[in-house]
């Protein structure tokens, strides 16, 4: 290419010097996920949130691991006559109250050590910090389950009723309508008083009262209007664009359009999602426990030990503290992942990636 022709008896024009070399080195085009991913790498917030997340995954995946070779204790067997050695004495783990009367008992406060009772034991004689690791699997598995129900079935509805429009699209926001009228906490909660002492069968799954389905099912759904709506407003202002309309012309079927074209365009917004809905949903999880409708004992979650630390706080009130700040911690994280992702997945902060 060291030529370029020009008009007829005019001299060739060149082109510089070194443009081949330079146009061969060149680096290529990042792609719109290198490109984000690229964004993402260099927010700090981000990555330290990233770090947080997997570090608390890793220590509640952990828990059967800790129960048995730190805590040696059953986190989910009373304790009450049980001891522990301190400091080369045996101390009760329930120990007799000193205020007032002196009636009742008082669980050994926290021992802040690598072995048993680290953050000390609850009213039952049980092991808080096991059962810290623990909960905190149920509430995480929760979080994760109930954020793809919602997610799925969100980006189902949205892309149907934003794509196909019609009376479709007017049944479909009718019944998005109707679950955004109810208040959130409200409708969650009724749904697990009623559901929650009685057995549901849906296709071979089995739902009883004590099942973690049924928690995930009931926020998995309640919070499906908050996504699905931005979602239909987005297909909306893609369903008239000129490579939709331009695939329509070549007779491609609707749902061909919607699953090549359009939810590739869409994929992003579900993405930014997933982390602020499943910070959401581990919020409404912690609160159904504490009302006693989410997760149900001998299970624990970081909700059920919040609520079981109530009657504590006087006394042992790392029983209740300790539950409370994994979640500060985990939703926290998530909210700043999330505003890490929103931020590399913005189309518009792609025009100024240099």
């Amino acid at each position: 290419m060291g030529e370029v022709s020009g008009v007829s008896g005019a001299e060739p024009l060149r082109a510089p010097a070194g443009w081949d070399e330079r146009t061969r080195l060149a680096p290529p085009a990042l792609g719109y996920w290198a490109s984000a991913f690229r964004k993402l790498l260099r927010k700090p917030s981000a990555l330290v949130s990233f770090t947080v997340l997997v570090l608390i995954v890793l220590s509640c995946a952990a828990a059967p691991y800790y129960a048995r070779d730190v805590s040696r204790t059953d986190p989910f067997a009373t304790n009450i006559g049980g001891t522990t050695m301190v400091g080369g004495k045996s101390l009760d783990v329930l120990q007799q109250a000193t205020n007032g009367l002196g009636l009742g008992f008082t669980p050994i406060g926290p021992l802040w050590r690598l072995g048993p009772y680290a953050l000390g034991a609850d009213d039952q004689g049980r092991d808080v910090a096991a059962r810290l690791l623990y909960g905190g699997r149920n509430s995480l598995l929760i979080g994760a389950a109930s954020t793809v129900i919602c997610l799925a079935l969100a980006t189902l509805t949205g892309l149907v009723a934003g794509f196909f429009g019609g009376l479709i699209d007017r049944v479909i926001s009718i019944f998005l309508d109707i679950l955004w009228a109810f208040p959130i906490y409200l409708l969650a909660i009724s749904l697990s008083i009623v559901l929650i002492n009685q057995s549901v069968g849906i296709g071979p799954l089995q739902l009883t009262g004590n099942s973690l389905l049924l928690p995930i099912l009931i926020i998995g759904v309640v919070y499906v209007p908050y996504v699905a709506r931005p979602i239909r407003g987005q297909v909306l202002s893609l369903r008239n664009s000129e490579f939709v309309l331009a695939a329509r012309g070549l007779g491609v079927p609707g749902f061909r359009i919607l699953w090549r074209d359009v939810l590739p365009n869409v994929f992003s917004t579900v993405i930014v999602f997933a982390p602020l809905m499943m910070a959401l949903n581990i919020l409404t999880e912690a609160a159904l426990s504490f009302l006693s409708v989410g997760v149900q004992p001998p299970a624990a979650s970081w909700g059920t030990l919040i609520h079981d630390g109530e009657a504590l706080l006087y006394t042992q009130p790392m029983v209740a503290i300790a539950p409370g700040i994994a979640i500060v911690l985990t939703v926290l994280a998530l909210n700043i992942l999330g505003d890490g992702l929103r931020d590399a997945l913005d189309p518009r902060a792609k025009l100024r990636v240099g």
